[in-house]
């Protein structure tokens, strides 16, 4: 019955990421604003919408223990991060190779890309350096949450103020399919408009959101059934789960070509989860220093650092992107053996 749940939970949050991809590229067409800010701030913020619900529902319900629902919590929070900057990269590069070849360059717009890395790694630094703060520091931990906050929303601003200029180089977001309710219902009248636009992204983020709720029912199920700690699961399965969305984004992005929404897709969702959500773990959770936390911390810092100096670099191929994968299996061996 759990599996069950899960299964159709994740069923439905991959339906709500196809629809809600497909109106956003194009509400970025129709707003005129470059790939980067679909990729790294629309598509990033509203396909992390999965993997953020589970650690706000798991802090602040009441069900279950007060230990399980902090450990589902901070699991959920600092695993996100990990599978972004190491899993998802290695697969989109598996992906990349299939389709477009071994030796082919991946060419996201470098600026975003930089900038997206830079500002994850100076969030994921505060929110580390607040793991090693007692708890009952809460003056010290109120001001590193503070600061997480106010560094995403400067990065916001950064990236949206980058926009024009990206547009006018040629990083336009561009539509590649129809509109799916113009496609199914365009036969009775329905036009290609804004409200149409903005109803298929209700749509899409209202399955996800389902999606997701169903999914934290089962996650404390599964936990006893596998025989692992809630903060285990939390780092691994509850991630790759949720995050499916910014997987199969990206996927579909980097075949067809469109390397800086796969990329933004990924390190926007990096910076979003790296400071607004571990702001709430720092305030209402112990947030301490335990061997699953700081393997999976210093492996998401490890691999992030090596992004961006390849980004730094100016050459980036699919086969560069295994040794992120490397960093994903180094924490599963970690923590499981």
């Amino acid at each position: 019955m759990t599996i069950g749940i899960l299964l159709v939970a994740l069923l439905v949050i991959l339906i709500g990421a196809e629809t809600f991809t497909n109106a956003l590229e194009h509400l970025g067409e129709r707003l005129k604003i470059s790939e980067g800010v679909t990729g790294s701030i629309f598509a990033a913020v509203g396909t992390a919408l999965p993997e953020t619900m589970v650690p706000v529902v798991a802090i602040l319900s009441t069900v279950s223990t007060q230990q399980v629902r902090e450990e589902v919590g901070v699991g959920a929070i600092l695993g996100a991060p990990l599978m972004l900057s190491t899993l998802t990269m290695f697969l989109m590069a598996l992906f990349a190779i299939h389709k477009r070849g071994w030796s082919d360059e991946l060419r996201p717009e470098r600026t975003g890309l930089r900038r997206d890395l830079s500002w994850f790694l100076l969030a994921y630094g505060f929110s580390t350096v607040a793991i090693f703060i007692p708890h009952t520091s809460m003056w010290a931990r109120a001001v590193i949450a503070l600061s997480l906050v106010l560094i995403y929303f400067i990065y916001l601003m950064l990236t949206v103020r980058a926009s024009a200029k990206l547009v006018a180089d040629g990083h336009g977001t561009a539509a590649s399919e129809p509109l799916f309710l113009v496609r199914l219902f365009g036969r009775i009248g329905v036009p290609e408009n804004m409200f149409t636009i903005l109803l298929q992204l209700a749509i899409g983020l209202t399955l996800i959101i389902f999606g997701a709720h169903g999914f934290v029912q089962g996650v404390e199920q599964l936990s006893v059934w596998l025989g692992l700690s809630a903060l285990v699961l939390s780092m691994l399965i509850v991630p790759v789960a949720t995050e499916l969305p910014e997987k199969v984004n990206s996927i579909l992005w980097i075949r067809k070509r469109k390397d800086t929404l796969a990329f933004g897709n990924i390190t926007g969702a990096m910076v979003f989860q790296g400071s607004l959500l571990p702001a709430l773990g720092i305030l209402l959770t112990p947030w301490a220093p335990r061997q699953e936390i700081l393997a999976g911390v210093i492996l998401t810092l490890v691999a992030s650092s090596y992004l961006l100096l390849m980004a730094r670099r100016g050459h980036l191929r699919p086969v560069h992107l295994f040794f992120n994968g490397l960093c994903y299996l180094s924490y599963i061996v970690i923590v499981l053996i």
